[in-house]
């Protein structure tokens, strides 16, 4: 979740929006170590959750938005929000359309992956192009 600031109201709207989909508290919960999240983990699902602050559990979490970071490196971060928004939301769009989808636990080898992005990308460049 993309937010302007880094606080206590942003992590307590996260945690709200992660609980709501979610269905239910979780017993443990793994974050960095923010102070922020602490105390709004605290307040919204209570004391009783395990709150693990280790950056090598996190580790999945973190790896989901590598290909953001990998981006947004050498143009030295974002100057304003609504550009971080912009690029993000168009950035997680094409991820999307161009990610391989597999149905069930079915695996999908690399040459016909390979083959569905090429055939993804072609369209998708003959669309912008016209």
């Amino acid at each position: 979740m993309l937010s302007e600031h880094r606080d206590k109201h942003a992590a307590r709207r996260f945690l709200r929006r992660l609980i709501d989909s979610a269905g239910q508290k979780p017993l443990r919960m793994t974050t960095d170590k923010h102070p922020a999240y602490t105390k709004a983990i605290r307040w919204i699902v209570g004391r009783k959750v395990l709150h693990r602050h280790n950056q090598y559990l996190n580790n999945r979490m973190e790896q989901n938005h590598r290909g953001i970071k990998q981006r947004y490196y050498p143009m030295l971060g974002f100057k304003q929000f609504e550009s971080a928004s912009r690029f993000c939301t168009a950035f997680d769009e094409l991820r999307n359309y161009l990610r391989v989808q597999s149905s069930g636990s079915e695996h999908v080898p690399a040459e016909v992956r390979r083959k569905i992005f090429t055939n993804k990308w072609s369209t998708l460049m003959t669309e912008l192009s016209a």
